[in-house]
């Protein structure tokens, strides 16, 4: 178990969310059994092959996070990868961010968004506020923030985070 620290301080305020303070928070592990990247060193750099990109992209600490976490989700959970998209831009009020992993669902509308951390970041507030602050345009119902080893999961229910045992069932 994880105790996630209050991010509803008074300098933070999301109108759709409220954490309550002290709240336990289960941090799940995930299971990478039989994932076998493709791995490549390139003009000096190495690179991993993203699947659902479909491209070689540089093999950074986080990088190697995504590609992990994007197995789990569509060999474990059985997401279709068609549904996934990765690292794209988002206007979050004048900021220009850009999202980790987002999940649509089935009517195509943003579904799950997941924040990946390198395995050596402690997933506390700092990371879920940022998540959050993707939320603001996103408006998703589920939400996680994962640091390879482990992945905090939250739903939105009546504005508040409530946490899960496992990632919810695409449809």
């Amino acid at each position: 178990m994880a105790n996630l620290p209050d991010v509803t301080g008074p300098q933070v305020r999301w109108p759709w969310v409220k954490v309550r303070k002290s709240k336990v928070t289960l941090t799940i592990s995930l299971d990478y059994d039989g994932f076998q990247p493709a791995v490549r060193q390139w003009q000096g750099a190495r690179q991993v092959f993203d699947p659902v990109r479909k491209r070689w992209v540089s093999l950074t600490p986080e990088e190697w996070v995504r590609q992990h976490l994007l197995f789990f989700l569509v060999q474990k959970c059985t997401y279709p990868s068609e549904a996934i998209a990765v690292e794209k831009t988002i206007q979050v009020g004048e900021r220009t961010k850009r999202f980790d992993v987002l999940i649509y669902d089935a009517l195509h509308r943003p579904w799950l968004a997941v924040e990946c951390k390198s395995t050596d970041v402690r997933l506390d507030s700092a990371v879920l506020h940022q998540l959050l602050v993707y939320n603001q345009t996103l408006h998703v119902p589920y939400l996680a923030v994962v640091n390879g080893e482990q992945a905090v999961l939250f739903q939105i229910v009546d504005g508040q985070l409530a946490s899960m045992v496992q990632f919810p069932a695409w449809g």
